[in-house]
Parts: C-alpha cells; structure tokens; sequence
C-alpha cells in the first residue's frame, strides 16, 4: 500500500510545501489539505506544518487551532492518526489542546535560525520509531515563538511519562524549560517539535555534516516512522 499524509495549509502557511516534498522523498504520497475544509481525504497521517498561521496574530497558532478542519484533526488523533506539528504546526497543536504545555517568545525576543543538535528521548512514538533513545540528531531551527512552558504539575508528568520526545543539547536556542524541544501526548501519535525536519531530508539542502556540506538527512527519520506506524496498523 501507498501511505497517503496530508499536510494542511492554513493562511500564512510557509513550509506547507516542502513538508509536502519531505513526504514524497520519504516514499509516501503527500495530498495538500486546505484549512477551511472538513474533509481529511482518506490520508493515513497529518502534517501541520510551519509558518506564520493568520501572521501570528494574538498568539501563534490560537487562530489557526479554530480553523474548520482543526475538528477532524482532533478526531483522527483520539482515534489514533499519526500527526505531526512542526514549529507553527506545534504551536496549533498546544493551542488545540492535543499537546501539553505552550509556547511563547524565545528568551532574547530574537528570530533564531540555526542547525540544531537534538536529543530523541523517546523513539516509541508514531514519528520516532525510526530513531533510538538518546540518538543524536541535528535538525534546521527557525522560530520566534519556541520558548516551550508548562506549569510544574505538567512539567514533572510529562517528564515523568516519558512525554519529552526532544531535548535541545549543545545551546538552549529558545529559553524552553528543560531544553525541551518537542513532546508527545500519552498514546504517542501525536508529536510536535519546534525544529523543521522536513529541511532535512535529501543530500546537498540539509545541515551540514562531518561528511560534506548540506548532507544532513535526519529528518527523513520522522516520515519514515510514520509510514512504518501506518503500515503496521493496516498489516
């Protein structure tokens, strides 16, 4: 089977279609989702990507976590669809209650664009299963807005349920407490992180390794995971 994952543009979506790209290096079929609509088109998965939704107006991401088709993304995530939130798409996510904790303006009130070495702390998800607990794994980082919180109970449970899936190392970029860069809820389908992994996916435009310059592939890692996820549900 072909495992179909939609990505969905919302106003003011930028990464919509290289997240769609991402996909089809991955091996899957990418199928563009419009925000207005409630129709989900039959995909497997979901990507919320990056952006700046309704020009970040009042928090980012609260406007686009009202946007019609956010009730069928909620509905596919109880019934266990693979989502994925990355950057703005995290920020909807939090928004919409699918994932704990918030986000607000990074520590230095700077936009940061920079490669980002990532800890995985939790390779039992829908999108990390191709990965290994405490691999090393660098990814772009681009935000305003990725300083991540949580309140102390929320903090010590996710922490505790093992609901961190990364962890910054080398530089805290954002102010995020416990240099968390990306959770997942309890059943694992659904994650978001700030860092883009699909700018990591095909040789000569990811980040840039001790093997040569912009090989960087470790993003592929996620939409592979999907795709697996998907496909052992169906087997």
């Amino acid at each position: 089977m072909t495992v179909r994952i939609g990505v969905i543009t919302f106003p003011g979506s930028l990464d919509d279609g290289d997240a769609q790209r991402a996909v089809r290096i991955a091996g899957a079929e990418p199928v563009a989702l419009w925000h207005g609509s409630h129709d989900l088109d039959g995909v497997d998965a979901l990507v919320l990507p990056g952006g700046f939704s309704y020009g970040d107006y009042l928090r980012s991401g609260a406007i686009a976590a009202l946007s019609p088709i956010m009730a069928e993304v909620k509905d596919a995530a109880a019934a266990g669809m693979p989502v994925l939130g990355i950057c703005n798409g995290f920020q909807m996510l939090v928004e919409a209650h699918l994932l704990p904790g918030g986000l607000i303006r990074n520590a230095n009130q700077q936009f940061i664009r920079r490669d980002q070495r990532l800890r995985v702390e939790n390779a039992d998800t829908a999108w990390t299963s191709a990965f290994e607990s405490g691999q090393e794994i660098v990814i772009p980082l681009k935000n305003g807005e990725g300083g991540y919180i949580a309140d102390t109970e929320t903090l010590a449970r996710i922490e505790g349920e093992g609901q961190v899936a990364f962890r910054y190392l080398g530089v805290n970029p954002n102010g995020s407490l416990n240099d968390i860069a990306g959770v997942t809820n309890e059943r694992g389908n659904v994650v978001g992180l700030m860092p883009h992994p699909e700018h990591a996916t095909e040789p000569g435009f990811g980040p840039d390794t001790a093997a040569a310059m912009r090989s960087g592939v470790d993003g592929l890692g996620f939409f592979a995971s999907a795709i697996a996820a998907v496909a052992a549900v169906a087997a």
